[in-house]
């Protein structure tokens, strides 16, 4: 019986630049789980770079309690399957410690296949960002080794041959939001959480804030970031209000009291008020946690 991969850390989730090890030790004060980037975050000429800064930081002993940390709060996105970095980043990562891998422009189970073959037990996160990996996405998600699923608008936006993904107030557009929708259900269906994509706008914490709300309103349990500032913004959303917390504990109590069937502000308490309620404590519970300084 195989085991399912482990979780991560939520639900801020931020890009670093993997040849800015200075940055490491911020990002991981800042955010619950940092993705340390060979890919997009990494010119061409500075690929070498980045992946002997990232060996350098795995190998001192004093990094060794973040990359053992439960849940994980260490990812790597290295480079797509054919894009000619993906050999030279799985060498580095073979002996790292590394534990989780975000893998880029996923399009096939085959894609997934052979990284699980060459990093073994590595928990993958899966980014859907073409045509093809959003429509295949249920099968992605429902891959072993696959702990989560993440949708990107930008690969995406050059996939569909497109200029932008968003409108000029920062919105996406319809063909985005269908997108973003189809991977978030097809994750759930693979039974996998969702992470949503990145705000590119770094200045408008307003729109942020607004698409991090809506993103836990709509069921994704993380949401990524590509500055520190945001990484509060999207703790701040995803943290229930006081009268959320205080709804969920009050049904919680009488679902535990033992009265069986019972009422709860002139509705039933069945079971999906039920899993909703605990979902918002916990959802409480990691939100509020303040990040674990390294």
């Amino acid at each position: 019986m195989k085991t399912a991969p482990p979780s991560l850390a939520g639900p801020a989730i931020l890009f670093c630049p993997a040849d800015r090890p200075d940055r490491y030790g911020k990002a991981l004060e800042r955010a619950d789980c940092v993705i340390l980037d060979l890919e997009d975050a990494v010119a061409g000429g500075r690929k070498a770079d980045a992946r002997r800064a990232l060996q350098a930081w795995t190998a001192d002993p004093a990094n060794r309690p973040v990359l053992t940390a439960d849940p994980l709060r260490i990812v790597v996105r290295i480079n797509a399957i054919g894009s000619g970095h993906y050999a030279d980043d799985v060498r580095v990562l073979a002996a790292s410690g590394i534990r989780a891998v975000m893998l880029p422009k996923v399009e096939a189970v085959a894609d997934l296949d052979r990284l699980a073959a060459d990093l073994p037990g590595v928990a993958v996160v899966a980014l859907c960002e073409t045509a093809l990996g959003v429509a295949r996405s249920l099968e992605i998600a429902q891959h072993p080794a696959v702990a989560a699923v993440m949708w990107g608008g930008e690969d995406l936006t050059t996939s569909l041959g497109g200029t932008s993904s968003r409108t000029a107030n920062g919105t996406l557009r319809h063909v985005f939001q269908a997108a973003r929708s189809t991977v978030l259900l097809n994750a759930a269906a693979g039974g996998k959480p969702g992470i949503d994509t990145v705000y590119i706008d770094i200045r408008d914490v307003t729109g942020l804030a607004d698409e991090a709300k809506d993103a836990v309103a709509s069921g994704f349990a993380f949401k990524a970031c590509i500055h520190p500032s945001q990484a509060d913004v999207v703790r701040s959303a995803f943290l229930p209000s006081p009268d959320e917390l205080r709804r969920a504990r009050a049904v919680m109590d009488l679902v535990h009291s033992g009265r069986g069937v019972v009422q709860f502000e002139g509705g039933m308490v069945d079971e999906p008020v039920i899993r909703q309620a605990e979902r918002i404590i916990e959802r409480g519970k990691a939100a509020g946690r303040p990040p674990h300084v390294p």
